[in-house]
């Protein structure tokens, strides 16, 4: 075979060899039958994808070509910029459309794919052999049974390999190797989900415990009676059970929580509060393996903040080996009319390793969320500033999701003295920084220009892209919980994948209000949170967070300050005062 460069990212293929055997004569006739759909010239929709094999996974080798994989196409779609629009004004509290958000249908005939684009990919998989191809009610993703010779033939490069890592010994198939699809394929497809991405690992850590003297009083450790000091939460402060109100959290990687778990836990520690008694929908598969420490501690925090609210848990979505657990998570989203209000998740990855083409899109796929009224809370991440050097020189590393300016980033504290309920500072973990992927979005320009200007402790410009997207937006404490895994009490976990469901679960006690007020749920949060400089929360303007470990910045990243920060954000949840804020017109 003959390769000619087309352009920097175009191949054009010229077959001259005639395949022997019977499976070689079968993939060059699918060839020919898909060649003549979409010609020989082919293109790589991720050029700047890193592949990399992440610490802890190891390669079993090739997989069987006659073992059956499912890819997720994602399809192209249309009017992104009407749809930015929409957001702007469902979310904006002076836009005189606030608060009436599409429905999926809606949104489904604003972003649908082109009829071209429709008939283009499904002819040309086809001809391919594909079958049980499945959309979504947008009609923007297509998952299709391929077996391992026929995805290889269909995108040339890929070599499938199977792996084994994480905490819990997962499977997962995945190529080392970079794809192509045909060029006129380009207008088409988006990417094809299930060949690099590798399913996120949790950053919790278990903290030792802090030294110093303790005298008869003091707590020993975050429980959900110790946030709803902290937060002035009451026993009333919870669900009212009347209500169509739901939140929901989402876990991958093999992560699954225990119905008793959650039961000792709020026996241990739900006494004060009325609460349910267990999670009312789970969507996925929910193994019978061992409990994970993080998803037990969404779960039980999630649902003792936000008490007594109807709680879905999406418990790794991705059934196949082929699949991307976070990528399902969205189809899912894509795919359910009557979905929860807040949805927590505690999942990032570096915004370098991931291709610009999947950023982009998975970010559209938070506009959609956004445009339908759902409120997408993410951790953001447990490296501070983060660290990567480029040709020698260190820089910070933002992460992503935590980086998209559709969701509202969630950022880490620790009180400041870890036996008492005091004030707080910042958890050095804390994710945060600035996108070098996203633009800054209009509604925090005004409070990120004054944190450049008043901050006295800023790190050298050239670590960090001043005009990106910054985060987070707000915080909770993430440091020291009690969690309850496999029925056995674990003290001083800690990581932003904590506060996030903490935060969830306030908002959806905010939420609640607001539905018995007729009001429509917060949805998008941020142009509100911006427009309203913090109102409402706990101002953290102690502490700097880790990042480049190196005499320049001498360890430390961004520090926290009056108002805004990139540590965390405007700071954490004072209920009532929050409520007042988000309840008002």
């Amino acid at each position: 075979m003959e390769e000619v460069a087309d352009s920097a990212h175009v191949t054009c293929h010229m077959t001259s060899d005639q395949p022997k055997s019977k499976m070689g004569r079968q993939a060059c006739l699918l060839g020919l039958l898909a060649l003549v759909i979409t010609g020989q010239c082919t293109y790589s929709p991720e050029p700047d994808q890193r592949w990399m094999l992440p610490p802890g996974w190891v390669s079993l080798g090739r997989v069987d070509p006659e073992e059956e994989l499912s890819l997720t196409f994602a399809l192209k779609q249309q009017n992104l910029e009407r749809l930015s629009e929409l957001v702007q004004a469902v979310s904006d509290p002076s836009s005189p459309r606030y608060g009436k958000y599409l429905s999926l249908e809606d949104v489904a005939e604003l972003v649908q794919p082109s009829p071209l684009t429709l008939s283009t990919v499904q002819k040309w998989l086809l001809a391919a052999g594909a079958r049980n191809c499945h959309s979504v009610t947008t009609q923007d993703f297509l998952t299709c049974r391929l077996s391992v010779w026929q995805a290889e033939l269909l995108l040339p490069g890929a070599e499938f390999h199977r792996y084994v890592g994480g905490p819990a010994e997962t499977h997962v198939v995945r190529s080392p190797h970079p794809y192509q699809l045909p060029q006129a394929l380009a207008p088409h497809v988006d990417f094809v989900g299930g060949l690099h991405r590798f399913p996120p690992t949790s950053s919790l850590r278990q903290r030792p415990e802090p030294q110093g003297g303790r005298t008869v009083g003091l707590h020993l450790g975050v429980t959900p009676s110790v946030l709803r000091q902290r937060y002035n939460l009451t026993a009333k402060d919870v669900g009212s059970g009347t209500t169509n109100n739901s939140q929901a959290c989402a876990q991958f990687l093999e992560q699954y929580f225990h119905d008793s778990d959650l039961t000792e836990f709020m026996r241990l520690f739900g006494g004060e509060f009325a609460h349910q008694a267990s999670v009312a929908r789970v969507v996925g598969k929910q193994g019978r393996g061992r409990a994970g420490i993080e998803a037990s501690l969404d779960v039980e925090y999630l649902m003792s903040a936000g008490a007594n609210i109807s709680t879905w848990v999406y418990s790794s979505p991705g059934r196949h080996e082929a699949q991307e657990p976070f990528l399902q998570w969205l189809l899912l989203l894509s795919n359910e009319s009557t979905l929860p209000h807040v949805h927590t998740v505690s999942y990032g990855d570096d915004e370098d390793s991931l291709s610009s083409i999947y950023i982009q899109r998975v970010n559209t796929e938070f506009m959609k969320a956004a445009a339908r009224g759902l409120t997408l809370l993410f951790a953001s991440g447990d490296t501070g500033a983060g660290c990567w050097s480029v040709s020698g020189r260190h820089k910070f590393r933002p992460s992503f999701p935590a980086s998209s300016p559709y969701v509202t980033t969630v950022g880490g504290t620790s009180f400041r003295n870890p036996f008492l309920i005091t004030n707080e500072v910042v958890d050095y973990i804390s994710g945060g920084g600035f996108s070098n992927v996203f633009p800054q979005p209009s509604y925090q320009e005004e409070a990120v220009a004054q944190f450049l200007k008043s901050s006295s402790h800023l790190p050298p410009s050239s670590y960090f892209n001043a005009s990106g997207r910054a985060y987070p937006d707000v915080a909770a404490l993430s440091d020291g919980y009690w969690v309850v895994s496999n029925k056995v009490p674990i003290p001083w976990v800690s990581g932003t994948s904590a506060s996030t469901p903490v935060f969830g679960g306030i908002l959806s006690l905010i939420n609640e209000h607001r539905i018995l007020n007729g009001r429509p749920p917060l949805g998008f949060l941020n142009p509100r949170l911006y427009q309203q400089r913090g109102a409402g929360l706990f101002d953290v303007t102690r502490g700097c967070h880790e990042s480049c470990l190196n005499e320049e910045v001498e360890g430390q990243g961004f520090c926290s300050g009056p108002g805004w920060d990139p540590v965390t954000g405007w700071g954490t949840p004072n209920f009532p005062a929050l409520l007042k804020t988000l309840l008002n017109p």
